[in-house]
C-alpha cells in the first residue's frame, strides 16, 4: 500500500497535469472558432470553382484536347496518395483516423497489383504509415513550424505533384485529409485530384436563365491555368479542413483528460483520507493502550 506521502506526490501531479490538459483545451476553442471559420470560408470558393470548372469543361467538344491533368496518362497503374494529417498529437483519434483510412486503401491497391506510392503532409501520418510501408513512402512534408496555414503552403504540395505527374512518375492521384463536421465529428475523405475529373454540378449552376458562354482565350487555354489552380484550391481547402478538425479533436481530447484527472484525484482523495484516518485511529488505540498499561 502506497504511503501518505506518496498519495499526496500522486495527487499533486495529476493536478498539475489537470491544469496543464485545461490549458490546452482552452488553447484549442480558441484556434478551433478561427479555424472552423476559415474551412467554412474556403467552401463557398472551393464550389464555386468547380462550377466554373463544370462551364469551362462542357465547352470542350473534344476530350484530347483538354490537358493532361484532366484526362490523366490513359492508365491507373501507379496511384500516389497524398496523407495530409497533422503534424501534432494530443488530438485524440484524429491522425490515426485518417492514416487508417489511407491504410485500408493501400492495401487494397496493392492486393489489385497496383505500384503505390505515397507523399505525407503532416509528421503524424508520416509516423504512422512508415511502420508498414516505409518503402512506399517517397515524398514527405512537415508543416510544424507554420503557425498559420495558407495558400502559399497548399501551392508548394501542388506544384511537387504536378511535377512529379509532369515526369510520368504516377497516373492517378488521391487526397485523404480529414473533413471538419463539428467539434466530435471529423470524417476521413479521400478526393481524386489526377486526372481532375469535371465536377457534376446542377444545372441552374452552370448556365444562368439558358445563358451560352465564350471565352477568350478558348477553353482549352483556360483548363491549362485554371486546373492547376483548382489543384490548389482543393489542396488549400483540405489543408484549412484538417485544422479545423485537429482543433476540435484536440478540444474533446483535453476535455476528456481534464475530466479523467479530476476523477482520479477525487480517488487519491478518498484513498489518502481512508489511510490517514486509519493512520490516526491506528496512533490513538496505541497511546490509549500505552496508558492503561500504565
Amino acid at each position: 500500500m502506497a504511503s501518505l506521502k506518496e498519495l499526496r506526490n500522486r495527487r499533486d501531479s495529476v493536478k498539475a497535469t489537470q491544469k496543464i490538459t485545461k490549458a490546452m483545451q482552452m488553447v484549442a476553442a480558441a484556434k478551433l472558432r478561427r479555424a472552423q471559420e476559415a474551412a467554412e470560408a474556403a467552401r463557398p470558393y472551393s464550389q464555386r470553382m468547380a462550377t466554373v470548372l463544370a462551364n469551362i469543361t462542357q465547352a470542350v467538344s473534344d476530350g484530347s484536347e483538354a490537358p493532361a491533368l484532366m484526362t490523366g496518362t490513359g492508365k491507373d497503374d501507379v496511384h500516389l496518395l497524398v496523407v495530409a494529417t497533422a503534424d501534432r498529437g494530443l488530438a485524440g483519434a484524429f491522425n490515426s483516423q485518417i492514416a487508417r483510412f489511407a491504410r485500408e486503401h493501400i492495401r487494397k491497391l496493392l492486393a489489385q497489383g497496383k505500384t503505390v506510392k505515397i507523399f505525407t503532409v503532416g509528421k503524424k501520418g508520416n509516423d504512422i504509415l512508415r511502420r508498414e510501408f516505409s518503402s512506399l513512402i517517397v515524398e514527405r512534408l512537415e508543416l510544424r513550424e507554420v503557425k498559420q496555414i495558407g495558400f502559399s503552403n497548399a501551392e508548394q504540395i501542388s506544384r511537387r505533384v504536378i511535377e512529379m505527374f509532369n515526369a510520368g512518375e504516377f497516373d492517378v492521384c488521391t487526397l485523404f485529409y480529414s473533413e471538419f463536421k463539428s467539434v466530435i465529428s471529423q470524417v476521413p475523405t479521400a478526393q481524386q485530384l489526377i486526372p481532375a475529373s469535371a465536377p457534376v454540378v446542377d444545372a441552374s449552376a452552370t448556365s444562368e436563365n439558358g445563358a451560352l458562354y465564350e471565352y477568350e482565350p478558348g477553353p482549352e487555354e483556360i483548363l491549362n491555368d485554371l486546373i492547376p489552380r483548382n489543384l490548389t484550391v482543393q489542396i488549400f481547402r483540405a489543408l484549412l479542413e484538417n485544422v479545423a478538425g485537429e482543433m476540435g479533436a484536440k478540444m474533446s481530447a483535453m476535455d476528456n483528460a481534464t475530466r479523467n484527472a479530476g476523477d482520479m484525484i477525487n480517488r487519491l482523495n478518498i484513498s489518502y483520507n481512508r489511510q490517514r484516518q486509519a493512520q490516526i485511529t491506528k496512533e490513538l488505540i496505541e497511546i490509549i493502550s500505552g496508558a492503561e498499561a500504565l
